[in-house]
């Protein structure tokens, strides 16, 4: 087995389990079992469980940021874009194997502990506040609103982990509606005088 088929098969075997049971829970003996990879050859390609949680978390998060893209870009621009990202993620929470953010659960397990994986979900994080903000301004709306837009959707991912339900992304996907709705065009000089 080379590398690269080595390193594909432990990062499927180790997302599924970090993702499905926790960080923590799982060691590295669990992943070479479901891998089918050799400890020996685990270890080569990663020298530490930081390693492969941190190459966990990259693909995950190129994947996680190609699919929104790809869903949003799918809809027409303007508030329905910027929207779209709340039907996008009702669609992800409605997945059976739906257990949450990866990135926050990480930064649970591990934020305080490693700090390389909390950089790294904090890039994740940046990296979804930017491409909403790019999606705010396409959009001609203020960029006052990408914070408050962020968090609902952040908090609509960790509701939907605890309830179980993916209901939450259509309240998150209401109260944007709102927010944007609600938005009044900015005050000129001559319209305060």
């Amino acid at each position: 087995m080379d590398r690269a088929e080595a390193e594909a098969r432990l990062l499927d075997a180790a997302e599924e389990l970090f993702y499905g049971r926790g960080i923590q829970a799982v060691g590295m003996d669990q992943v070479r079992a479901a891998s089918g990879v050799s400890l020996k050859r685990l270890y080569q390609v990663y020298p530490s469980k930081s390693e492969l949680v941190l190459a966990c978390l990259e693909r995950r998060d190129r994947r996680w940021r190609t699919r929104l893209a790809e869903y949003a870009e799918s809809v027409p621009g303007g508030v329905e874009r910027v929207l779209a990202v709340y039907d996008w993620l009702y669609e992800w929470f409605s997945e059976p194997d739906f257990r949450g953010c990866a990135f926050i659960n990480s930064f649970g397990e591990l934020g305080a502990a490693d700090p390389a994986v909390a950089d790294t979900v904090r890039a994740h994080k940046r990296a979804f506040h930017d491409y909403m903000a790019g999606l705010v301004a396409a959009a001609g709306e203020s960029g006052q609103t990408v914070g408050p837009l962020v968090l609902l959707a952040e908090g609509a991912m960790t509701t939907a982990a605890i309830t179980g339900s993916p209901e939450p992304a259509r309240q998150a996907r209401l109260g944007a509606a709102q927010l944007l709705a609600a938005r009044q065009p900015p005050v000129t000089r001559q319209e305060e005088g």
